[in-house]
């Protein structure tokens, strides 16, 4: 019998410790679960559902789960922490509101840690964790940030952003100003754009600016203050979590932009090692926003890893 296809566009709400947290799904919700992780904080999953690579991924055979965290995107909370806690709250809910024993883990940017410190916590409760252009080691991350732009600065003899960057790195490196002064950096100096943009990735961008998602892309400009002021582990390394979580048989899989301009060839090297050479995938001519930039292949190495 040939299997039919469900898509389910199932836009819902419903309440996490009184508070509404949006949450859409794709797909037949038999099919294998995917929970997408987004970035942040202030982020949200407006770019992977409106970019299509939701709904794609879910015609390749899964039921996959998008939503913001408390306070982020279009779950609006006024009481919302900011803690690696709420946002374990939130997945617990998820997977109570969908029945689900175990999911996949998909995440993003600052959502991999997120997902790694879960996967930590609750190994009982996923099937595997990717790392999509997702943050492991931050301080690594924002070491490789100054230090690329102070070279562009120093050829260009730029000493006005060279003064800019010598007051970031003077900051509390355990702040929300020195993180959004790193990233500042790196997103004046083009880190998070792919090189040489495809006739498919233009597509995808301009389809998510024409759409409804865009026009939601809200960004809670309190949440990084907040996450800082409230949360103590907010400049940490991933990488012994990581260990620990493959110690418990938990496949870990990792796919990364060449091009991405906030990790450095050695943070790159460190987490195929991790990962393993057959559970790593570096993109070329893809930045960090990997599933748009190269969406294909990005689809397919998701695919192939977790089917």
């Amino acid at each position: 019998m040939k299997k039919i296809f469900l898509l389910s566009l199932l836009s819902i709400s419903f309440f996490v410790s009184s508070q509404t947290l949006y949450i859409k799904t794709y797909g037949n919700k038999n099919d294998k679960p995917i929970i997408f992780v987004h970035g942040g904080p202030s982020g949200n999953a407006t770019l992977f559902e409106g970019s299509n690579t939701a709904e794609q991924l879910s015609k390749k055979g899964f039921f996959v789960i998008a939503y913001d965290r408390r306070g982020e995107g279009r779950s609006t909370d006024p009481n919302a922490t900011f803690t690696y806690a709420e946002a374990f709250e939130d997945l617990n809910s998820i997977y109570k509101t969908y029945h689900l024993k175990k999911a996949t883990l998909l995440s993003h940017s600052f959502g991999g840690l997120v997902a790694t410190l879960y996967a930590e916590k609750y190994p009982q409760n996923i099937n595997a964790l990717i790392l999509a252009g997702a943050l492991f080691s931050q301080q690594e991350t924002y070491n490789h940030i100054l230090d690329s732009v102070k070279k562009i600065y120093t050829k260009k003899n730029d000493l006005a952003k060279l003064d800019k960057v010598a007051l970031v790195e003077n900051l509390n490196k355990n702040s929300a100003e020195y993180r959004k002064g790193c990233f500042e950096l790196a997103g004046e100096n083009n880190f998070f754009k792919m090189p040489h943009p495809t006739e498919e990735s233009k597509k995808l961008y301009a389809d998510y600016d024409a759409s409804d998602f865009f026009k939601t892309n809200n960004r809670n400009k309190n949440a990084p203050l907040l996450f800082y002021q409230n949360e103590k582990k907010n400049n940490i390394d991933t990488r012994s979590s990581i260990k620990k979580i493959k110690a418990e048989g938990i496949p870990i899989y990792a796919i990364y932009g060449k091009q991405d301009g906030v990790f450095s060839t050695e943070q790159i090297n460190s987490i195929r090692n991790l990962a393993g050479k057959n559970h790593f995938a570096l993109l070329e001519n893809c930045s960090h926003y990997l599933f748009v930039d190269q969406q294909k292949e990005f689809l397919s190495n998701v695919k192939n890893w977790i089917k």
